[in-house]
């Protein structure tokens, strides 16, 4: 799958989850998603407590944080 056809499974709505982007058809959040994934969970157990999320939507999460990341200068703080 590509890059494109992966962000095709985002949305940003302003009148869903307040524009946070979210699964496409979901109110789940990519915030809420990464959050599970930096906390331990895995792609099965994220499935099996959300049935209509599938491991493309999934891997579309981390992709969109990726790309959203990519452009963005990074200052160290002065100690």
């Amino acid at each position: 799958m590509t890059d494109h056809e992966l962000l095709q499974r985002i949305a940003l709505n302003p009148q869903i989850m307040a524009g946070k982007p979210v699964i496409r058809g979901t109110r789940l959040t990519v915030e809420h998603i990464l959050k599970l994934l930096a906390h331990g969970a895995n792609v099965a157990e994220i499935k099996d407590e959300y049935a209509n999320v599938n491991e493309e939507d999934i891997r579309a999460c981390l992709l969109f944080a990726q790309k959203s990341l990519e452009n963005t200068t990074f200052m160290p703080m002065a100690a």
